[in-house]
């Protein structure tokens, strides 16, 4: 099953692709569909209306999630090239729902920032509250699987140890297109992870470079706080980001960022900008 978010003129609404079809389900979004306990039930149901997929606009995924959780340095080719030792834990940040934008929107490259950068990802989107989660347990609460893309802004990550704050600047994380249930990836095992920029291939990987997996990190997050459904995690990137090659290469206004997951989805996100 695959799961969106659409915009229309009188707010969002969740939706089933059926096909060349979405079927617009009665729920605002995809987290308000996933705080059902028989969300599967309720998704898998009769629709109100069908649109056809090639014409619909997309939200976020999930428009407020209560807690987007991401995690760095956890695929190994890119702990390398970051000249890191593998961490014995997931390394942990935080992003906000300001931060997020759709699968087809502008990424906007802050004002403050010269030095924003590309990061492919997987995430996950929990699916049921879980606390103190066994892997098994952690395993059984994702609800499914997208595609973001952690914008980043070097120059404000590393004015700190804490990375926060070159993270979270708005509408610079792109997030969609759908959520994707396991049993279509196998709980994205080892699945391919590309990003372009203007059609120049970045970062190419599989999601079996993992030094976590997603179960694992779950399990980890829920024992420092609750994951509610609706929550997501991104799970790091792999090699090729602009800050680590020499010369350094970061976005500009205009270029395009394609950001797919084999089997997941795909982000199609020009650079605009941001008036200062």
């Amino acid at each position: 099953m695959r799961l969106l978010t659409l915009r229309l003129d009188e707010g969002t609404r969740a939706g089933r692709i059926d096909g060349d079809l979405v079927t617009e389900l009665p729920f605002s979004d995809v987290g308000s569909l996933l705080a059902h306990p028989e969300w599967r039930e309720l998704a898998g149901g009769r629709g109100t209306r069908a649109r056809r997929l090639e014409e619909v606009d997309l939200a976020p995924l999930v428009p407020h999630p209560s807690k987007i959780f991401c995690v760095g340095h956890n695929y190994t080719s890119h702990i390398l090239e970051m000249g890191h030792e593998l961490p014995s834990h997931p390394t942990l940040f935080a992003k906000f729902a300001r931060t997020l934008t759709g699968p087809a929107d502008p990424i906007v490259l802050p004002a403050a920032s010269e030095r924003v950068d590309w990061e492919a990802e997987l995430a996950l989107v929990i699916g049921r509250r879980v606390r103190h989660a066994s892997l098994e347990t952690a395993l059984a609460a994702i609800a499914g699987y997208t595609v973001v893309n952690d914008i980043s802004a070097r120059d404000y990550q590393w004015r700190t140890p804490q990375w926060l704050q070159g993270k979270c600047f708005e509408q610079t994380t792109p997030l969609g297109p759908a959520l994707v249930t396991p049993d279509e990836v196998d709980h994205a095992r080892d699945l391919e992870i590309r990003c372009e920029v203007d059609g120049v291939t970045m970062q190419r990987a599989r999601t079996s470079d993992m030094l976590f997996r997603p179960e694992a990190i779950v399990a980890y997050v829920s024992q420092i706080i609750t994951l509610d459904p609706g929550d997501v995690v991104a799970t790091g990137t792999p090699a090729g980001v602009g800050d680590s090659r020499r010369p350094s290469v970061y976005l500009h206004e205009g270029q395009v960022v394609r950001t797919s997951i084999e089997g997941v989805g795909t982000l199609i996100n020009r650079c605009v900008r941001e008036a200062s």
